[in-house]
């Protein structure tokens, strides 16, 4: 699934090619059920003639204020891209929704397994998305202290707990194992059990690892694409995500997968020691 670098890429790169264009029509829809709100004939009602003033990103969500105090807000899930094509494109079998721009263009909501969405928002209703998600990551707010505050309110363990965008936003899967690497923590540590220490390393450790995504336009294991249809690269710098059996980059330990809350989850046995001394 797309994280936090590959959507603010995904929204970055579009939003150079589509602010100030007018959104003329839909001209493809053919898998309904990725409009969450409104109706999907109001959708199409309301989304016809809208101004593209901006392109940002919240939490995992690409937010497109139009004009008029709407916003479209798209989610890739696990395998959607948003990519600008020219009036001669013809969108394939998996692109679900084609926005035709008052220059010809045409952008391509493309996701093979049909987990994407769309919502065409108020402002009361991005106030609610805003409201649904935690803090930034990447943004002054996100402090070691307010961390702290947040591992020793919601005791858990901790990879889970940095997987709930409703505490911080953005982390998945990849970063949460590259972060936790960084800090030298291991994901099956209670969040309350972490020392001052260990919660600056963390703090530090999760903006690493979301800086170096960000460097490397993101990452592609599969279907990621920018706006522009461009991969990221950021999977060639892994130190643990998807190097199970690879030297640790750190200590030369073999890397280890375990599961974590379901999820597959890479990390240094010895960079990584699960006891607290």
């Amino acid at each position: 699934m797309p994280e936090l670098p590959e959507v603010e890429h995904a929204a970055r790169s579009l939003g150079e090619q589509i602010v100030g264009r007018t959104i003329v029509a839909v001209t493809r829809l053919d898998w309904e059920r990725m409009v969450e709100t409104p109706a999907v004939d109001q959708f199409l009602d309301l989304i016809q003639g809208r101004v593209v003033r901006a392109a940002g990103r919240r939490a995992k969500w690409i937010v497109l204020t139009l004009d008029d105090g709407w916003s479209l807000a798209l989610h890739l899930r696990m395998s959607g891209s948003l990519t600008v094509h020219g009036p001669a494109a013809e969108p394939d079998a998996y692109t679900h929704l084609v926005l035709l721009l008052d220059d010809g263009r045409q952008v391509f909501f493309h996701d093979t397994r049909k987990f994407g969405r769309a919502r065409l928002l108020d402002a009361a209703g991005l106030a609610a998305l805003d409201s649904a998600h935690g803090v930034e990551p990447l943004t002054d707010a996100f402090t070691p202290e307010l961390l702290a505050a947040l591992l020793r309110r919601y005791n858990a363990r901790i990879k889970p707990l940095l997987l709930n965008g409703r505490l911080i936003a953005g982390i998945g899967n990849i970063y949460a194992d590259e972060a936790l690497w960084n800090a030298q923590i291991h994901p099956l540590r209670q969040s309350a059990s972490l020392s001052d220490e260990e919660v600056a390393r963390l703090h530090s450790g999760i903006r690493l690892a979301l800086l170096q995504g960000l460097e490397h336009g993101g990452s592609t294991l599969r279907d990621y694409r920018n706006g522009y249809g461009v991969a990221g690269s950021n999977q060639n710098h892994f130190k643990v995500y998807g190097r199970a059996g690879a030297p640790c980059p750190r200590c030369g330990t073999p890397i280890e997968k375990i599961v974590v809350a379901q999820r597959g989850t890479h990390l240094c046995p010895y960079c990584q020691p699960i006891a607290v001394d």
